[in-house]
């Protein structure tokens, strides 16, 4: 695959989505929010979304639906369909990756239940989501702890990550204590 002499270079926040061609390069930052590139290997045609929690809370009357909201799991993943049916190749012929959903308050979140940590159901709903539309995962760089930069480069189908782990500085004393 060759790289774009001038690629499209697109930043996702919280609750984005994009879905492009060959000429594109996705980046995104995670902590404990999770991001699911799609890519097309004949089409060279891919998304990416970027997550924040496995699905909207509340109950929802029959008539009462918002719009779909990228912020959650389920509606991202739906987003980005609507973007591939449009190109009319099978879900089955993509192949998904799968990033984030660490941990990003280590100290806080110890003695917590893992079923309560928003990055390990972020985790489980992104894995549960994929297998529930047919799609072939091929990688996964998911949970631990820290932040994770992504980047997919669309016409290769290649994703980057550069995971750094939170370091705790409770032992350390603020620089104007130490300086005043």
């Amino acid at each position: 695959m060759i790289r774009p002499l001038h690629p499209v270079e697109i930043f996702l926040q919280p609750g984005d989505h994009y879905f492009a061609d060959r000429d594109t390069r996705i980046r995104t930052v995670l902590g404990s929010c999770v991001s699911m590139t799609f890519w097309h290997p004949q089409l060279l045609v891919g998304g990416m979304c970027h997550y924040m929690l496995p699905e909207r809370g509340g109950e929802r009357r029959e008539g009462d639906w918002p719009a779909p909201d990228g912020r959650y799991a389920d509606e991202a993943i739906a987003l980005l369909m609507k973007k591939m049916d449009a190109v009319g190749a099978s879900h089955k012929e993509y192949q998904v990756k799968l990033f984030g959903g660490g941990n990003m308050f280590p100290e806080t979140n110890k003695n917590m239940n893992v079923m309560s940590q928003v990055g390990s159901r972020n985790v489980q709903a992104a894995r549960r989501l994929a297998k529930q539309h047919g799609f072939t995962c091929v990688a996964e760089h998911l949970g631990d702890i820290g932040h994770r930069n992504v980047i997919f480069e669309v016409w290769s189908g290649e994703v980057w990550v550069k995971h750094t782990n939170v370091v705790s500085i409770a032992g350390l004393e603020p620089l104007n204590r130490r300086l005043g």
